[in-house]
Protein backbone atom coordinates (compact mmCIF):
# COMPACT_ATOMS: atom_id res chain seq x y z
CA UNK A 1 0.00 0.00 0.00
CA UNK A 2 2.79 2.17 0.65
CA UNK A 3 4.65 1.72 -2.76
CA UNK A 4 1.44 2.63 -4.18
CA UNK A 5 1.02 5.59 -2.73
CA UNK A 6 4.53 6.40 -3.62
CA UNK A 7 4.14 5.92 -6.90
CA UNK A 8 1.04 8.05 -7.11
CA UNK A 9 2.97 11.22 -5.30
CA UNK A 10 5.93 10.58 -7.92
CA UNK A 11 3.41 10.94 -10.76
CA UNK A 12 1.65 13.41 -9.70
CA UNK A 13 4.79 15.67 -9.07
CA UNK A 14 6.03 14.45 -12.40
CA UNK A 15 2.87 15.96 -13.81
CA UNK A 16 3.21 19.11 -11.72
CA UNK A 17 7.25 19.41 -13.00
CA UNK A 18 5.83 19.46 -16.65
CA UNK A 19 3.15 21.49 -16.66
CA UNK A 20 5.18 24.02 -14.97
CA UNK A 21 8.05 23.38 -17.56
CA UNK A 22 5.79 23.39 -20.33
CA UNK A 23 4.70 27.18 -19.79
CA UNK A 24 8.70 28.29 -20.43
CA UNK A 25 9.19 28.48 -24.29
CA UNK A 26 12.15 26.13 -24.16
CA UNK A 27 9.82 23.35 -22.35
CA UNK A 28 7.43 23.78 -24.84
CA UNK A 29 10.06 23.38 -27.82
CA UNK A 30 11.09 20.55 -25.50
CA UNK A 31 7.82 18.57 -25.36
CA UNK A 32 6.89 19.67 -29.05
CA UNK A 33 10.13 17.70 -29.95
CA UNK A 34 9.37 14.64 -27.87
CA UNK A 35 5.50 14.44 -29.47
CA UNK A 36 6.98 14.78 -33.13
CA UNK A 37 9.49 11.85 -32.38
CA UNK A 38 6.50 10.26 -30.51
CA UNK A 39 4.40 10.25 -33.38
CA UNK A 40 7.21 9.45 -35.91
CA UNK A 41 7.74 6.62 -33.99
CA UNK A 42 4.08 5.26 -33.70
CA UNK A 43 4.09 5.84 -37.87
CA UNK A 44 6.90 3.10 -37.85
CA UNK A 45 5.13 0.75 -35.68
CA UNK A 46 1.93 1.37 -37.82
CA UNK A 47 3.86 0.95 -41.29
CA UNK A 48 5.64 -2.19 -39.97
CA UNK A 49 2.35 -3.99 -38.20
CA UNK A 50 0.64 -3.23 -41.77
CA UNK A 51 3.22 -4.33 -44.02
CA UNK A 52 3.73 -7.84 -41.66
CA UNK A 53 0.27 -8.07 -42.00
CA UNK A 54 0.06 -8.08 -45.64
CA UNK A 55 2.74 -10.29 -45.68
CA UNK A 56 0.96 -12.90 -43.75
CA UNK A 57 -2.55 -12.18 -45.52
CA UNK A 58 -0.08 -12.92 -48.60
CA UNK A 59 0.85 -16.60 -47.07
CA UNK A 60 -2.61 -17.45 -46.01
CA UNK A 61 -3.66 -16.60 -49.52
CA UNK A 62 -0.66 -19.14 -51.14
CA UNK A 63 -1.75 -21.54 -48.69
CA UNK A 64 -5.46 -21.44 -49.34
CA UNK A 65 -4.28 -21.79 -53.23
CA UNK A 66 -1.99 -25.30 -52.67
CA UNK A 67 -4.58 -26.73 -50.26
CA UNK A 68 -6.79 -25.97 -53.24
CA UNK A 69 -4.60 -27.32 -55.82
CA UNK A 70 -3.98 -30.40 -53.34
CA UNK A 71 -7.73 -30.66 -53.06
CA UNK A 72 -8.46 -30.97 -56.47
CA UNK A 73 -5.74 -33.98 -57.34
CA UNK A 74 -6.67 -36.06 -54.20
Amino acid sequence: MKSILILAAGVAVGLLAAHQLNKTPEGKKFFEGVDSRAKEFSGAVVDGYKAREAELRAAVADAEGVIADLRAKA
